[in-house]
Order: structure tokens, then C-alpha cells, then sequence
């Protein structure tokens, strides 16, 4: 099963076990999208070093074309490279080749999804994972890491690099879990930022700021709850409606005492 998987030009073809790794994009932040939300799916297969080169790099094309509103305006969907490649190839190394099932990585407007078939293995739970050491495919971590750019590192190591890596780019940390039969790994598009304090940042650099907008900044998800955050500003004095703005496209703007309030934070 290991060689079949390290070094066959399609693995799938020779054992009797689902293998591959499947991407899917959907235009949705819904933790259930339906079926107008696909945009997008493709099955990679193939040897495993070349397979999580393959898959990372076809995660970072597929989210290249998302754009989101951030505290810096409208980007492309971002996260931290180490993040994406750690938590792919702990998913790929470290999942249970003994369930035919393929590796499922699932991209959202505001979080990604990864999902590796079987339980966390041995003594591994989801409250020592960043510590715990065990690999259940012992055969394919050593071989891996004889190559000469060894893709892998202890379990544990990896995820620990994801989590430093996503505080630095100022993202709130993976979520970890063990859903029925799967390990999964969620990467929020969230910043770590108090909802209020990223409001203030991306009016810092913008006019004003839309209902949607402040959505997409905070990752709150009801358009209610972010009315709250904004009567909480409008409130302290620092932000008002835009005039003549109403309804869908109602909008709030920064008042005087906003201006100085981003200038005594040095936002700007």
C-alpha cells in the first residue's frame, strides 16, 4: 500500500481503496451550501511528493480568484503558505488508507476546510495534537523524508508552524475536530481583531463601510449582529451614517471624532 501510494503514477488504479484528493470551491460562507453554490471541483491523483505539490498549488489558483473585502479593501483570498502546505500534507501522510474515501479539501469565501478520512490515530487527540507524537503510516513519513525537500515534519510540528503562522498574519487559529469519520481542519478567513477595532482600520483607508463589507471583515456572519457592532461605535461618537444612503445600500462613515480616535490608535 505504501509504494502503491509513494511511487505509482496513480495509486487509485492499484489498490482497492479511494485515494485521490478532491477541491471544492463554493461561493458561499454558509456551513451548508447548496448546489448553486459549486463553483468549482477538480480530483487530483498521483504518487504522493508530487501530489501535495500539485494540490497546494492548485488551492492557491482556485483562491487567487476569490476576492474578499478585508481591512485593506477588496483582496484575494490569503492565508499564510505554511498554513495551507502543513495542514495538506499532515492530511495527506496522516490520514487511514484503510478507508476508501478521498482526502476532501472544501474553500469558502471566508474559511477553508480540509477533511482526512479515519479518526486521529494512536494516543492522538484533538487536545494534545500540537504535542503528541505518532504517525500510524510510519513507512510513508521515513520515505518522505528522505527526499531531498522533505515535505513533512513530525505530527504535531506542522500544525504547530500553521497556528504561529496564522496569529502572525493576524488570523484567528485552526479549529481542529474529529466529524464522524474524518479529522478536520478549518482555516479561518477571520482576523484576530475585535470587530470594532477592524471597522475602525478599514475606514482608516476607505469613506465608508457597508453592512456587507463589515461581514467580510469580521466574519460575522448575521447581518443583525454587525448593526450591533456599529451602533456600538455610533454610540462612543465615532461613526455616523452616510446622507441620502438607505436601505440595501445604507453605510456608515467616520464623524470627527472618529478621525481622531484612528489617528490616536495610529491607524492611519
Amino acid at each position: 500500500m505504501a509504494a502503491a501510494l509513494l511511487f505509482h503514477s496513480c495509486p487509485s488504479a492499484v489498490i482497492p481503496r479511494k485515494c485521490a484528493v478532491k477541491i471544492t470551491r463554493y461561493e458561499t460562507k454558509e456551513d451548508d451550501p447548496e448546489r448553486d453554490n459549486l463553483a468549482d471541483q477538480v480530483t487530483m491523483e498521483g504518487p504522493l511528493f508530487p501530489l501535495i505539490n500539485k494540490t497546494v498549488q492548485a488551492v492557491e489558483k482556485i483562491m487567487s480568484s476569490v476576492k474578499v473585502w478585508t481591512t485593506d479593501g477588496l483582496k484575494n483570498l490569503k492565508y499564510p503558505p505554511e498554513a495551507i502546505w502543513e495542514v495538506i500534507v499532515n492530511a495527506l501522510i496522516h490520514r487511514d488508507y484503510s478507508i476508501s474515501d478521498d482526502s476532501q479539501i472544501l474553500i469558502y469565501n471566508n474559511r477553508i476546510e480540509i477533511l482526512s478520512p479515519g479518526r486521529l490515530p494512536g494516543y492522538v487527540t484533538v487536545e494534545n495534537i500540537l504535542d503528541a507524537r505518532y504517525a500510524r503510516n510510519s513507512k510513508i513519513v521515513r520515505t518522505l523524508n528522505r527526499y531531498k525537500n522533505a515535505p513533512n515534519k513530525d505530527l504535531g510540528e506542522g500544525l504547530n508552524t500553521t497556528f504561529q503562522k496564522m496569529k502572525e498574519w493576524g488570523l484567528k487559529p485552526p479549529e481542529i475536530y474529529e466529524d464522524k469519520n474524518y479529522v478536520k481542519v478549518i482555516l479561518p478567513h477571520i482576523p484576530l481583531a475585535a470587530p470594532t477595532e477592524a471597522i475602525l482600520k478599514f475606514l482608516a483607508l476607505n469613506d465608508s463601510i457597508t453592512n456587507h463589507q463589515a461581514r467580510d471583515i469580521t466574519g460575522i456572519k448575521s447581518e443583525h449582529l454587525v448593526k450591533i457592532e456599529f451602533y456600538k461605535l455610533r454610540d462612543e461618537g465615532f461613526l455616523e451614517r452616510v446622507p441620502d444612503l438607505k436601505g440595501p445600500k445604507s453605510a456608515w462613515q467616520l464623524t470627527t471624532l472618529g478621525k481622531e480616535e484612528i489617528k490616536r490608535q495610529g491607524m492611519c
